[in-house]
């Protein structure tokens, strides 16, 4: 017998205007369940203002203080976060059994199928913000862009390539593919000549890897790891410090954090934490209205003892301030004739991508009035870490100024981290 939906994820909403919503989730424990509901609240558009988490190891409570991020066109689709935030929930029986008696079941870290893979086909006229357009359609549908392949021909015609995934596992219906090219088709309108959805076939599947290689020079750009080996740090958001305490607890490490807000910080600190592979016992997380926010975790590793080596100690510190200092990396560079920028944030080990990249992408370039020629979507790996990059060719005839690629650099990253421009 199931727990009630009810009892496993409650939300409680303000009794004001401007108030935080509260999410309340209580349930069996599973490895990077927190990591996981973080990512569907950043999935949903919404900004965690507090949050409290605790767990035995067998059964976990989570509470999180929410609100909707501004500039979201839409409201908050309250139900449908409930029940995504339930799909993560393990919830069916059997409950309160440790990891032995699960591990012996075989019920312990069952991984989920893999959705299945389709392929959107988009021919049309093109206009300004036509992909972003497309993007908050596929984003509203609860449709998940793994690649893309976009490309556009001197006669204004465009060409898009969507491989997608359903949320809902529903695409391979009738009604689903129906309900997507209507959405679609009253967006883009009479400009649209041909939309179509199929299963990816296996050569279609050889088209997510056809990358192009990065320069070395783009590489070092991109993906440099340079960064002061102390405390703390200064950034715009203000100062990073991460820090490790063993004497206030005889069973748990205290890492405490105080940075800066942004967007998905909350989300960014426990995806760090769950590749890792180190265990929150109990957590607490508070911004402040000044754009300040505190961190205390105590933790354990996959063993259940402290972190006591010191090497350890200082590769996960490391860690966790490269993550909240630049969880994602914006660049413009030259390739060829064009003008290219490039996007990348880090996969978990799961093999999860961040959430709406590409639609913040899309959405900052709309808002500069920047024309897309062309766009990928693709996997590098850097150091034995998989990353998510995201290219757009402007197709420029003229080299942009110095002072317009410092805009799109600022707008881009301004909107992927949520601040204020």
């Amino acid at each position: 017998m199931g727990i009630p939906s009810d009892d496993v994820v409650q939300i409680r909403h303000a009794d004001a205007a401007g108030e935080p919503t509260v999410v309340t989730v209580s349930c069996p424990d599973k490895t990077g369940l927190g990591c996981d509901l973080c990512r569907v609240v950043l999935l949903f558009g919404l900004s965690v203002v507090k949050g409290d988490m605790s767990t035995d190891g067998r059964w976990c409570y989570i509470v999180l203080w929410v609100l909707p991020r501004g500039g979201r066109p839409v409201a908050v689709p309250w139900d449908l976060l409930k029940d995504r935030l339930l799909q993560l929930c393990p919830v069916t029986p059997p409950f309160g059994f440790d990891n032995a008696y699960l591990a012996a079941a075989g019920l312990q870290d069952v991984a989920p199928p893999a959705p299945q893979l389709f392929l959107l086909k988009l021919c049309c006229l093109d206009r300004m913000g036509l992909l972003h357009d497309v993007t908050r359609v596929l984003c509203e549908l609860e449709l998940t862009i793994r690649r893309v392949k976009v490309s556009t021909t001197p006669d204004g015609s465009v060409l898009d390539l969507f491989f997608i995934t359903d949320a809902r596992e529903l695409l391979h219906t009738k009604n689903r593919r129906e309900e997507t090219q209507d959405k679609l088709e009253s967006v883009l309108g009479d400009s649209l000549t041909c939309c179509e959805i199929d299963p990816a076939g296996e050569d279609m599947l050889s088209c997510l890897q056809s990358w192009a290689s990065l320069t070395p020079a783009i590489m070092e750009q991109m993906f440099n790891t340079n960064l002061i080996e102390e405390q703390s740090i200064s950034t715009r958001g203000g100062t990073i410090s991460v820090t490790m305490d063993n004497s206030l607890s005889t069973v748990h490490t205290l890492i405490q954090i105080q940075c800066g807000d942004h967007k998905g910080l909350l989300y960014d600190i426990m995806r760090t934490v769950k590749d890792c592979n180190i265990q929150i016992s109990y957590g607490r997380f508070y911004a402040s209205q000044n754009g300040r926010c505190e961190i205390d975790l105590f933790a354990v590793q996959s063993d259940g003892k402290k972190i006591l080596d010191q090497h350890r100690q200082r590769a996960l510190c490391y860690r966790l301030r490269m993550e909240v200092h630049r969880p994602l990396r914006v660049a413009l560079v030259n390739r060829g004739p064009d003008t290219e920028l490039l996007v990348a944030n880090p996969v978990e080990v799961s093999g999860k991508g961040r959430p709406l990249v590409f639609y913040d992408i899309t959405l900052a370039l709309k808002n500069l009035q920047k024309r897309i020629f062309l766009a990928e979507i693709g996997r590098h790996v850097v150091e034995d870490r998989e990353w998510e990059v995201y290219r757009l060719h402007f197709g420029e005839e003229h080299e942009l100024s110095s002072a317009l690629r410092s805009r799109i650099v600022d707008a881009v990253t301004n909107m992927l981290m949520g601040w204020d421009s």
